[in-house]
């Protein structure tokens, strides 16, 4: 009677890391591919079948993904052509566990089982799926203990007052992967700083600044694309105010630290106007609280977009109430699960 157990196409993957031996007859490469076949061959029963492509890499490292072989195998396996993957030992398709959990994410998206001959690793079966499990589970903790190595580093690097990288502020430039003053721009942000502390207001620093023709820092991408050189807005005037770089420090969470480069404003200047700075804020503080829209500024939706007061006005009086500034700004699908609140459900509502 015909059988209707299916057939699983089978792929061999081999690996070696060194070209010596290649040149020989019998060589490694061989040597797990007869394994595989012999492998394959004892599960002809459940319906194993060897396909035809040869899938090999010889003389490359397997701590890359970047490999002829191991590349034709995604390819084909993309295009659904294979149902297992057989190799001789795991360490053959990669020396990585990230890499080897990004490799079972793509077996696993397309239904492929993967197989090490000389461990008894099937996730043809329960147990072996149960040993993946484990497996991506150590990936899994590798990769978080490579982050916070990483993590470690930067804040280290940050306390020792060195560049990490990022936008360029306006005044330096980056040569050998340090701040170094640009003099041309260094004098645009004294002015910028000496301008606010005379004009004592950011929205008539801007208009300033767009008189004087001063834009952002210009800079090139990677791809040549220029970037930058437009009007300041706002809230980049009040980033560039506050910046602690410009006082030659390095700021990691909150925490400023000396620098490596040097200082663009005194710190008489910078005092003051970060004095005026404050000010300012608590001068609107005073405004919202008289105008009864005392957290703005202060609450979010679940999106972490900013909720701005309104009000409309009713027969009993105003009816005051905070609003996503998504919903605002025409962004509806970005705006949190509850994109309006009523004042009066914070203890904050006026009539």
């Amino acid at each position: 009677m015909p059988s209707d157990r299916r057939v699983l196409r089978c792929a061999i993957y081999t690996r070696k890391s060194s070209e010596h031996g290649l040149e020989q007859d019998f060589n490694s490469l061989y040597a797990q591919r007869e394994a595989g076949e012999a492998y394959i061959k004892s599960q002809a029963h459940e319906g194993w079948k060897l396909i035809r492509n040869h899938y090999e890499d010889g003389g490359i490292s397997g701590g890359t993904m970047d490999r002829p072989g191991l590349q034709k195998l995604l390819a084909d396996i993309n295009r659904g052509q294979i149902d297992v993957v057989v190799v001789y030992k795991v360490d053959r398709l990669t020396r990585s566990l990230a890499d080897f959990a990004k490799l079972v994410e793509i077996f696993e998206a397309k239904g492929v089982s993967f197989v090490s001959v000389t461990q008894q690793f099937n996730t043809t079966s329960s147990m072996g799926r149960l040993t993946l499990n484990v497996l991506l589970s150590f990936a899994q903790f590798e990769r978080e203990v490579t982050g916070e190595r990483i993590r470690d580093k930067f804040a280290a690097s940050r306390r020792k007052g060195m560049w990490m990288g990022g936008n360029v502020p306006l005044g330096y430039d980056v040569r050998d992967r340090k701040l170094v003053v640009n003099a041309a721009e260094s004098k645009t942000v004294k002015l910028i700083f000496e301008r606010y502390l005379s004009l004592g207001c950011v929205a008539k620093l801007r208009v300033e600044l767009d008189r004087l023709g001063i834009r952002s820092k210009r800079w090139i991408a990677e791809t040549g694309r220029e970037i930058g050189g437009a009007r300041f807005s706002r809230g980049a005037l009040y980033h560039l105010l506050k910046n602690r770089i410009y006082r030659g420090e390095a700021v990691h969470k909150g925490i400023a630290y000396p620098g490596e480069h040097e200082a663009i404003i005194d710190e008489d200047l910078w005092s003051a106007v970060q004095a005026k700075l404050a000010g300012n804020v608590a001068t609107r503080q005073q405004a919202r609280v008289e105008r009864g829209a005392l957290l703005t500024g202060l609450i979010f939706d679940d999106r972490g977009n900013r909720m701005s007061p309104s009000y409309t006005v009713r027969k009993s009086g105003q009816f005051r109430y905070y609003v996503s500034q998504a919903l605002l700004q025409g962004r509806k699908e970005n705006a949190g699960s509850i994109a309006r609140i009523a004042a009066q459900e914070l203890g904050f509502g006026l009539k």
